[in-house]
């Protein structure tokens, strides 16, 4: 593993959230590959941070049929115009512009930050690829039956859903 900032290890290693890698952390709540890591800042900051979350493209994600190269296109462009938006969840305001590659069947999501303190960037790195999370799982095109990391996505929001649902039933309705 990379030398990290002292207090950014620190943070990253006593958060519940995150595991450590041979390259940095991972974030334990999302269904998709993660990678963050950190370097020194200028000195007067605790860490540069760099967030990686590697996504199914929408094809790789579709099980037992292909997407055609049109929708695939609208899709990653969709995706990309939504995570443009995704330093509004977090506390920095000293960022890179997000990068988001495509290479084969896997979308690269790349953020770039730097943080005052080290619990604040930790913080803002969940916020970050939790973000990105959902806005991978808005960007879904019903229709489709989907595989791996989509469909564990799906079927957490299905559930979610039915329990809120169900919670909603318990109630009574609105007292009068």
């Amino acid at each position: 593993m990379s030398e990290l900032p002292r207090p950014v290890e620190r943070e990253l290693e006593g958060h519940d959230a995150f595991d450590a890698l041979e390259d940095g952390y991972e974030l334990t709540t999302t269904v998709f590959e993660t990678t963050v890591d950190a370097t020194d800042a200028d000195g007067k900051r605790d860490g540069r941070f760099r967030v990686i979350v590697h996504l199914p493209t929408l094809d790789a994600a579709v099980g037992d049929e292909t997407v055609a190269p049109v929708v695939e296109d609208g899709w990653f462009e969709t995706l990309e115009r939504r995570l443009e938006d995704v330093f509004t969840v977090a506390q920095t305001s000293t960022h890179e512009e997000p990068t988001v590659e495509r290479d084969g069947e896997t979308v690269r999501v790349g953020l770039e930050y730097v943080a005052w303190d080290a619990r604040e960037g930790a913080e803002d790195a969940k916020a970050l690829i939790e973000y990105v999370e959902g806005t991978y799982a808005q960007g879904l095109i019903p229709g489709y039956e989907y595989r791996g990391p989509a469909a564990t996505l799906l079927e957490s929001a299905q559930s979610r859903g039915q329990e809120a649902a169900e919670g909603d039933g318990e109630s009574g309705g609105m007292p009068m």
